[in-house]
């Protein structure tokens, strides 16, 4: 005689996933379904916009990073170190407007299409994960759009949008907290003058 199937006669299979789901239901708690970064996120409609207005940010950034390398000497002079909080307090506010900067010390927005990458739950630094929703949003933050479809959007606005496709160094974690804006121009500076002695 053949083996009666469980499922012919109405019963459940019982798999991992429904023993874990009984289990759960039995008692008071039930998750937010959200990471612990959702629950202090700041709403997403400034960071869309500068994602839609890459372009002009891409231009503008520029303009302003030629200042910034313009007052090296005040900087220097001042010094990098003391300058440091008074620019890092202007920066984290404006990016964070801007762009919900975490103040990773180390900005790629201009690779990235003027979407900030450690707004990814899992800070990722060079594309997408597999997890990205049929509608684009994020697979950890179902109602946030993943940060790097709205980087591809934004760097096909750009002039230099093929930036995108740079592999990215991991984050420098003792960066953390820095001026990206200081860190890039004395670099700059640097790399000017090893020029001006070259030539």
């Amino acid at each position: 005689m053949p083996k009666s199937n469980p499922s012919q006669k109405g019963e459940t299979r019982l798999t991992q996933a429904s023993l874990v789901r009984r289990e759960r239901d039995r008692t008071a708690y039930h998750p937010a379904d959200v990471s612990p970064q959702r629950r202090v996120q700041r709403r997403y409609t400034m960071r869309l916009w500068s994602v839609r207005h890459a372009r002009f940010l891409e231009w503008f950034y520029a303009r302003f990073a030629d200042v910034f390398l313009a007052l090296h000497p005040v900087w220097n002079a001042v010094g990098y170190a003391r300058a440091e909080k008074p620019v890092k307090f202007v920066e984290k506010r404006v990016k964070g407007f801007m762009f919900d900067c975490r103040m990773c010390g180390q900005c790629i927005l201009s690779s990235t299409g003027m979407s900030c990458p450690m707004n990814c739950p899992k800070q990722l630094r060079n594309g997408p994960c597999g997890g990205v929703r049929a509608n684009g949003n994020c697979e950890v933050e179902p109602d946030m759009p993943c940060v790097w479809v709205k980087a591809w959007e934004g760097s096909r606005r750009m002039r230099n949008g093929d930036a995108i496709l740079a592999v990215q160094k991991p984050v420098d974690q003792s960066l953390r907290e820095t001026s990206a804006w200081l860190r890039v121009t004395a670099l700059a500076a640097a790399e000017r003058e090893k020029e001006r002695e070259n030539a």
